[in-house]
């Protein structure tokens, strides 16, 4: 499970930069991640943060990534 959590991190790490599609890639594989792992309510968090990138809300974005980050990191 550790093992899960830690490439779920590393993922949402990954997120800082890029363009916005590889962003929402990355944030879609942290999400399938998320609830291969039984963490649906994250993964719906992570669907949030896809939907508020692709309407260019990067305040809300980065809040819903270092929510998810911060959950993750206390399961961990």
């Amino acid at each position: 499970m550790t093992i899960a959590l830690d490439r779920i991190l590393a993922t949402l790490n990954a997120t800082e930069v890029g363009s916005l599609e590889r962003i929402a890639e990355k944030m879609n594989l942290a999400a399938r991640d998320l609830r291969e792992a039984g963490h649906e309510t994250l993964a719906g968090k992570a669907d949030e943060a896809i939907l508020a990138l692709g309407r260019a809300d990067v305040a809300e974005f980065k809040r819903l990534r270092a929510f998810i980050q911060s959950k993750v990191g206390h399961l961990r």
